[in-house]
Parts: structure tokens; C-alpha cells; sequence
């Protein structure tokens, strides 16, 4: 009894320190310190687990070796296509040659616009889908 009238006689000699609690934002978007934005970002990629897949810096994404070569071994045989079917495109000075040339599945139809340009219809034969550009040729 006498412990629990010390305990009370101090509680009441000593004053109360408790003060406002107040609130303040951390993240920069809801008005907290700008410098604290560099430190979210970080602290968000690093938990992100998260990937495009759409993201160029992946070329081959999460394919097997095999799956790799095969779409290298592809992307090769098409570029040999493309230029044996240019040495047929274009005239020794340097010109395209108007007419129509068939490569594999590809029907490239090359058309004389006058004035110096010309179109050039690539289309697949498989699909039917078709792209056109047009290009200046010097005089």
C-alpha cells in the first residue's frame, strides 16, 4: 500500500510529456519530401517481379536455347532471301527495276510512280497481307 501511494505522490509531482502526434507524408505524390522519391522508386523495382513482355531489351524473352537459334537461323535465312531477291530488284546503276519478282512465299511488285519514285508491294503469299513504302530514286 505504501509502493502504490509513492507510485501515485510521483505521478502526480511530475509533469505529463506527451505532445500532438502529427502526421507527416512520405511519399512526394501526397505532399511528402521530394528526395524521398528516388528512394520509392528503387524500393518498388526492386519488388517488382513483374517483366514486359514486350520489352525490346529482352530479345528471345524466356525461350530455350533451341527456340533461340531456331528464330536466329530464321531471321538469317530471311536476310539471304531478301538479298538475292535485291540483286533481281535493282539495275547496275543503282535503280529499281519495275516489274514483279517472286522470292519463296513473298511477291514483291515494284511500280514506276514517275518522277523519279517508285512504289514497292511486299506481299505474303501465305497470309495476303501486304505492305507498300515508296522510294526517290536520283536522277
Amino acid at each position: 500500500m505504501i509502493a502504490a501511494a509513492t507510485a501515485a505522490s510521483t505521478m502526480e509531482l511530475s509533469p505529463a510529456g506527451a505532445t500532438e502526434l502529427v502526421y507527416v507524408p512520405v511519399n512526394p505524390a501526397f505532399g511528402g519530401s521530394p528526395l524521398n522519391g528516388s528512394v520509392l522508386l528503387n524500393s518498388a523495382q526492386a519488388q517488382n517481379r513483374h517483366k514486359d513482355p514486350d520489352d525490346p531489351s529482352s530479345l528471345f524473352g524466356n525461350k530455350t536455347p533451341l527456340e533461340q537459334f531456331n528464330e536466329s537461323l530464321q531471321r538469317r535465312v530471311l536476310d539471304d532471301l531478301s538479298t538475292a531477291a535485291s540483286k533481281n530488284l535493282i539495275s547496275a546503276d543503282g535503280k529499281f527495276i519495275p516489274g514483279t519478282f517472286q522470292s519463296g512465299d513473298f511477291r514483291i511488285a515494284i511500280t514506276n510512280l514517275g518522277n523519279g519514285m517508285v512504289q514497292i508491294t511486299t506481299t505474303d503469299l501465305k497470309t495476303g497481307a501486304t505492305t507498300s513504302f515508296q522510294v526517290s530514286q536520283s536522277q
